[in-house]
């Protein structure tokens, strides 16, 4: 059942009104769900029937996403701001201390609700923050290239291209290592979602100084890379390992920087394993 809802949120300018879109299906204990920069929840389709299965499943279109709208006025797009805002979305929705699962962006904040105690356990796919400067600067210009191109392209082109498996390659190769395996409606609605974000900009210029640097203590932890990532070299797993010496560090063999199209069977036993 995809939702629309509407909730109070405290920032630093006083109490503010957000409004997230997000999917939920299943039973069981509550798990969250949250995409990459660019992207909606319809990236966690491929699992969600494994997952929900077993569990509560929220995936959410993070604020300035997907179906989402912006962050009120006055609200960064930073850790500070997003960050409260998942955490009064679940409050809203009667949630306490779900399990999270995040991608890239996603990731990243899975982690920091982690740090934060606001979660039973934390699966962070290729999660951003664990980057040199280099690699960093790598990864941003390669989005904003994602993104001019979208931009660029009329609707018509964009389906024309879905329909075959060399046109999904070319808008969707970057984060699939099997894009061919996306469905043309699918590569049709994320480039669309990635032209529309109205939250990239100001997301990416949040992250120009971001590192995760701290440990996720008391929480159970897998930092799980695609073998064939892209974006953000599997490397920066170790990175990652090295800052949360708790963690499971998981490969996915042959999957790229968004695993959940690549292996589904895999990523869902791996996010199943970790809140078990």
């Amino acid at each position: 059942m995809t939702a629309t809802v509407e909730f109070t949120v405290e920032s630093p300018g006083g109490p503010r009104t957000a409004t997230v879109t997000y999917e939920r299906r299943g039973q069981g204990e509550p798990l969250l769900l949250l995409h990459g920069i660019g992207h909606h929840w319809q990236a966690w389709e491929p699992v969600l029937s494994a997952l929900s299965a077993e569990r509560d499943v929220i995936a959410v279109d993070l604020p300035g996403f997907g179906a989402s709208p912006a962050l009120p006025d006055g609200m960064a797009y930073d850790l500070g701001s997003v960050v409260p805002v998942l955490a009064a979305l679940c409050g809203k929705l009667g949630v306490d201390h779900p399990h999270v699962a995040g991608n890239s962006l996603g990731g990243l904040l899975a982690l920091e609700l982690g740090r934060e105690k606001l979660v039973r356990s934390v699966t962070a796919l290729s999660p951003a923050g664990f980057w040199t400067q280099a690699e960093r600067r790598y990864a941003f210009g390669t989005l904003r290239g994602m993104r001019v191109a979208a931009r660029a392209m009329p609707l018509p082109l964009i389906e024309r291209l879905s329909r075959s498996e060399a046109g999904r390659s070319v808008l969707t190769s970057t984060i699939y290592a099997k894009p061919g395996r996306r469905t043309p409606e699918s590569v049709v609605a994320e480039t669309l979602a990635l032209r529309g974000a109205t939250g990239f900009e100001p997301t990416l210029s949040a992250g120009l100084t971001v590192r995760f640097l701290d440990d996720v203590p008391d929480v159970p932890v897998t930092v799980a890379w695609g073998t064939k990532d892209r974006l953000l070299l599997r490397r920066q797993g170790l990175r990652a390992r090295d800052v949360i010496p708790g963690a499971r560090l998981v490969r996915l063999p042959g999957c790229g920087h968004v695993p959940m199209n690549d292996d589904p069977a895999a990523v869902a036993r791996v996010i199943l394993d970790t809140s078990r």
